[in-house]
């Protein structure tokens, strides 16, 4: 899944950049999917319609998540740089994760 706060055409973008091919990222979501509040857009996870304790989110903004903070792994923001290894090295956490 992509959750971003953007508005739809960007993720539409971001989802040509990182899956060309339509292979990797079944769901996207938006701008439209995020709780609105004092102005901030937030991600509320329960609309993955997955459980939160096997749930992680890579973000750089824990604000994004305050309902579901410790579900938040932090990362760099992405800047569309094609070098970027922040994934990479999260690779050996998310696997661990991934068989727990």
């Amino acid at each position: 899944f992509i959750y971003t706060t953007a508005k739809q055409d960007y993720a539409k973008k971001l989802l040509e950049v990182l899956d060309p091919k339509k292979k990797l990222i079944r769901r996207c979501l938006s701008q439209s999917d995020c709780v609105c509040s004092q102005g901030c857009y937030w991600k509320d996870l329960s609309l993955l319609g997955r459980d939160l304790a096997k749930t992680v989110a890579l973000d750089h903004s824990v604000q994004c998540f305050p309902a579901q903070a410790t579900n938040w792994i932090p990362v760099s923001r992405w800047a569309g740089d094609p070098q970027d290894e922040e994934l990479l090295r999260l690779m050996p956490v998310l696997d661990r994760l991934g068989q727990a």
